[in-house]
């Protein structure tokens, strides 16, 4: 569902077939760090993708929330934990890979409340 609605922006903001498939791999692969970063904090987490388009670009984020994110907060050692655990180096080629297929790509990180975002922005040829 998420690639159809950012192939369906996309194509209304005039990405390319290219710029959409390579939008499609980048989303996806975020995904999979943002759900293996939740394994990594264990508990209940919410995936919440936020899509908005500006008059040249598409922008994507994908937001890892803790279930019910008003109340609950991960604990500094949660966070280090998914630290300790985290493959630096498969990390780092999950971000590279993402960073192939996007135009710009922003990992950030709360280290008070464990809340992951990836954005991501494909911007309009030409």
């Amino acid at each position: 569902m998420a690639k159809r609605v950012a192939s369906t922006l996309g194509s209304q903001l005039g990405l390319s077939l290219t710029d959409l498939d390579e939008l499609s791999i980048a989303l996806t692969q975020a995904c999979d760090s943002a759900i293996a970063a939740a394994e990594d904090f264990g508990g209940e987490h919410d995936l919440k993708l936020t899509y908005f388009a500006t008059n040249r670009a598409l922008v994507v984020d994908v937001d890892l929330l803790p279930a019910q994110h008003a109340a609950a907060r991960h604990s500094a050692a949660a966070v280090g934990k998914h630290h300790e655990i985290i493959d630096a180096e498969m990390q780092r080629l999950a971000y590279e890979m993402i960073r192939c297929f996007v135009d710009d790509f922003r990992p950030q990180i709360e280290p008070a409340t464990g809340q992951l975002r990836f954005r991501m922005v494909k911007h309009l040829a030409g």
